[in-house]
């Protein structure tokens, strides 16, 4: 491969694979395990398709070992994965369950073994329904519960640990947890999620306290935000109004706290109405300084003016003739646009690509080989925009592919597969896939061939 088709990572990018402990898990009531609101939701008839539940997942709680084999065999860098709140606290406080945190602490053990590097996320929305039978979210006693959570945590696993997430999508738990309805806790109503919004963001700033002096190193403390570049479908200006506001209520209104010390005033304008007191010293505590953001791009939104949609008047559109995976747009200029407007407006201490990948339907072919090509196609085309950002001066310190393990994909249950590795969920089988080969490649080359 020649040098001026090949597109090299800087030295030390950490290339990795993440995942989340509902999705993959399973052993859902094992060694004093308690029930999130996941358990409860996906018990909720029609919530999930096909019925499903992450009850076994992947498997992974029992399968861990082989799951970190596969990871080195990739020659995985990284690995993000979350820790279950309720296998560390069943009631989401009280007394801790040792079990929960032995496990994690030999996974943590054998990660360092193979020289992958743990990226501890402490919340990717399995909420303990002991907390959420108290009001979970929406009142404010969540916030310090899980401060406690993310100390207790941080004190077993901080000597070996250097990289800590507080919270995963915040977006995703309070919108559509609490307002779209359709994760759980399958709320619709704005009081609660705009209460869960800013709850989730002060439970973030009280950790990243907690985590630093918990731990007996100096950690990097980040949170993981989902963020899409946001486009009008028109030139009209009510589209690039609607675009506006669909910006503030997906990036702003998480960006903007956390790097500004301040929700966006247009938001507040709009829905402030809908938010809990915020008292003296929240947006300090919320803005405290990060060593990273990490930024989960998936695909763009594009927006338009919609009268009928409540509050906002905005609504997503799906442009004809574009490319679309099982669930969205592929569009890969868009890792490019968000890293670069983060980069210019928010100035992050340093960003990670903490999720990027796509659902297509895998297959195992007549040899036992899973030929995944448009993942590959995705995976290649959003790392070039990625280089492109980077070279482009962008702090971008690595990239973890979503997923490692085809998994629970929330409310499509496990009708989408994201993994670089395919599962036979009915034998629990791992194949590895056309793209974890690829993506190997990847690692150990630092770096892609450009296009054409």
């Amino acid at each position: 491969m020649s040098k001026e088709k090949f597109l090299r990572f800087p030295d030390g990018f950490i290339w990795g694979a993440a995942t989340s402990a509902y999705q993959i898990e399973g052993a859902w009531n094992e060694d004093g395990k308690g029930p999130s609101i996941w358990d409860t939701f996906c018990r909720i008839p029609g919530k999930i398709r096909n019925g499903d539940t992450g009850d076994v997942a992947a498997d992974h709680y029992h399968r861990w070992e082989e799951d970190v084999e596969i990871m080195a065999e990739l020659g995985l860098k990284a690995y993000r994965f979350s820790i279950a709140w309720t296998r560390i606290f069943p009631e989401g406080t009280g007394e801790v369950n040792r079990k929960g945190l032995d496990f994690y602490s030999r996974l943590v053990d054998k990660l360092l073994a193979h020289g992958i590097e743990p990226f501890v996320n402490l919340y990717h929305w399995d909420l303990p329904q002991a907390l959420q039978d108290k009001g979970g979210w929406p009142n404010r006693d969540t916030v310090y519960a899980f401060a406690h959570y993310a100390e207790t945590v941080a004190r077993e696993l901080g000597d070996r640990v250097s990289f800590w997430i507080t919270n995963n999508e915040p977006f995703v738990a309070a919108i559509i947890g609490h307002l779209t309805g359709e994760h759980a806790p399958g709320l619709q109503d704005p009081v609660a999620a705009f209460a869960a919004v800013h709850h989730l963001l002060l439970s973030h700033g009280l950790a990243v306290q907690a985590i630093r002096a918990s731990t007996s190193r100096k950690p990097e403390v980040g949170i993981v935000l989902n963020l899409h570049p946001v486009h009008p479908a028109s030139s009209s200006e009510e589209d690039q109004l609607a675009a506006r506001r669909l910006d503030g209520v997906i990036n702003r209104m998480f960006l903007d706290p956390v790097f500004f010390g301040k929700y966006p005033e247009d938001m507040m304008e709009l829905l402030g109405f809908f938010f809990p007191e915020i008292r003296q010293g929240d947006m300090e505590t919320i803005s405290i300084p990060i060593d990273f953001l990490g930024i989960n791009y998936y695909t763009r939104t594009v927006a338009r003016f919609d009268p009928e949609f409540p509050l906002i008047q905005a609504s997503q559109v799906h442009p004809e003739g574009n490319e679309y995976s099982q669930m969205w747009e592929i569009y890969p200029p868009g890792i490019y646009e968000i890293v670069m407007r983060v980069w210019k407006d928010y100035k992050p201490a340093s960003i990670f690509i903490t999720e990027n990948g796509v659902p297509v339907p895998d297959g195992v072919d007549f040899d036992g080989k899973v030929r995944d090509e448009r993942r590959i196609r995705y995976l290649h085309n959003h790392l070039v925009y990625l280089h492109k950002a980077i070279s482009e001066g962008a702090h971008v310190r690595g990239y973890l592919v979503w997923s490692l393990l085809d998994n629970f994909e929330w409310a499509y249950g496990y009708s989408m597969r994201f993994g670089l590795v395919y599962v036979d969920y009915p034998t629990q089988k791992r194949i590895i896939k056309e793209s974890g080969r690829w993506y190997a490649r990847v690692i150990k080359e630092n770096g892609v061939p450009c296009l054409g």
